[in-house]
């Protein structure tokens, strides 16, 4: 699907405010809202469009630790890495999750209420899970930019 100009404001405005009326919407982008719901079914229908979220303050929400955990298991086998993977989803305070490269398998983002609850995570369910062979934590202290809008340069 080739993205108009219009397509690609409809995207701007989406990932700034997903809340927004299709009236805004088209008004802001310059259609009758008919042709811009349509854009809008068509990039939800190509996939371009995943879904739609509220995106909730982790600290109004008493989540006040955000720790990015690198995690490193012991054995490569497509077992040991589902069984790994499935435990990962299981878990709540883990709100990320990537298989890597490097000295690390996995990198983890993980959120919790302090420092307790987060030393009882780690001790009681991360060194617990499946093939788990060493992690290492590294809290954030400061975010400088956390933004889920992405850059619509690549896009065509």
């Amino acid at each position: 699907m080739k993205l108009t100009r219009a397509d690609r404001k409809i995207l701007e405005i989406l990932q700034q405010d997903s809340s927004v009326t299709n009236v805004e919407l088209a008004e802001r982008v310059g259609l009758s809202p008919s042709p811009c719901l349509r854009r809008v079914k068509q990039l939800e229908a190509s996939g371009l469009i995943a879904g739609y979220v509220a995106l909730l303050d982790r600290r109004k929400a008493r989540l006040d630790l955000l720790a990015y955990v690198e995690v490193q298991v012991d054995r490569h086998s497509e077992t040991a890495a589902d069984a790994f993977a499935e435990a990962v989803r299981r878990e709540p305070m883990v709100v990320g999750c990537h298989a890597m490269t490097g000295g690390y398998d996995y990198l983890l983002r993980v959120v919790a209420p302090n420092l307790d609850a987060y030393a009882e995570f780690t001790m009681k369910r991360l060194l617990k899970m499946p093939a788990v062979k060493d992690i290492r934590s590294s809290f954030v202290l400061e975010t400088i930019k956390d933004d889920t809008a992405l850059p619509l340069d690549y896009v065509e």
